[in-house]
């Protein structure tokens, strides 16, 4: 068996195209469905339904994205962890985040974290949308993820590979421009059906979209909408409320200046914000000496509450 197998397997998995997988992992689409059915027969089960119309795994191939997964993760993180022992490279932290909070969050909280430590570590942080870095943390690329939550919006790290802890909380608010005379929001909520609300809204790769998406769905007051702009770019949507396009729901802690300098302001009551949490990600097999000692450190902070359950 060899792992680029288990590579091939997750992104067909991810995919679901083997012309596309083939395409991500740079060969031949015949090359690219001999080595899947290596790994088949390696394992003696069928992974794929090649039978349907659009390739779905099965009930084994479902189940063994979680082994592939794992496997992989686990080899990369002993690779840094055996390097480290050996002194044969710099001890390290490799965080990716969100964002918002690698802009907002992150600077600060990580200053706390290292004045609290006794030991120099080498940080390197990488600021992706919320699916590049899910994707991030279950290749193993990552140690940590910081990101926003919702209990209502789910996430691929699931409770039995993955453990987190609370380290904060934010909310996201609904702001537009001012009038041009200044007496309000110039896209107002709720909107009406004849004159629905302009709104700037995020991309399927953005975390904030999908908690967007969990608290409409979960209730709260009715809107009349139309979407008039989209990107899973939270700064790209922040200038484009700037710039008068339509109503955001944007990171508190992203337009908090933006609100005391009248340059944004709420275009609803606090029936219409989403409350959120802070959280910090981490794979739970072991990791390195480094990487369990700023676990330690961000645990024992003040909001550094363990969270058992993961959506």
């Amino acid at each position: 068996m060899e792992l680029m197998w288990l590579e091939d397997f997750l992104a067909l998995a991810r995919g679901e195209s083997f012309s596309r997988a083939a395409e991500t992992r740079g060969v031949t689409q015949p090359a690219f469905s001999r080595r899947i059915r290596a790994l088949e027969t390696w394992l003696g089960v069928v992974l794929v339904d090649r039978d349907t119309h659009r390739i779905s795994l099965t009930a084994a191939g479902s189940r063994f994205v979680e082994v592939a997964d794992a496997t992989l993760r686990t080899l990369e993180h002993g690779r840094r962890e055996v390097r480290e022992i050996a002194g044969a490279s710099q001890s390290s932290l490799r965080i990716t985040a969100t964002h918002a909070l690698s802009l907002t969050f992150f600077p600060s909280w990580v200053r706390s974290i290292e004045a609290l430590s006794a030991q120099e570590v080498s940080i390197q942080l990488t600021a992706d949308n919320m699916a590049a870095a899910e994707q991030t943390m279950l290749q193993g690329r990552a140690q940590f993820l910081l990101c926003h939550h919702h209990p209502a919006a789910a996430t691929v790290l699931d409770q039995r590979n993955f453990a987190c802890i609370t380290l904060g909380s934010d909310r996201l608010v609904p702001v537009s421009t001012r009038t041009e005379g200044g007496e309000g929001p110039l896209h107002a909520l709720p909107g009406t059906e004849s004159a629905p609300v302009s709104t700037l809204e995020y991309g399927p790769e953005s975390g904030m979209g999908r908690i967007v998406a969990a608290a409409r769905a979960a209730g709260g007051p009715v809107a009349h909408l139309s979407s008039v702009f989209r990107s899973h770019a939270v700064l790209v949507l922040t200038a484009m409320a700037r710039e008068g396009k339509g109503v955001a729901w944007l990171p508190e802690s992203l337009v908090a200046e933006d609100i005391a300098a009248g340059r944004l302001v709420l275009a609803g009551d606090d029936a219409w914000s989403v409350p959120m949490e802070i959280r910090l990600y981490r794979p739970r097999a072991r990791q390195s000496p480094a990487a369990e000692g700023f676990w330690a450190l961000a645990s024992a902070g003040p909001k550094g509450n363990i969270e058992e359950g993961i959506n």
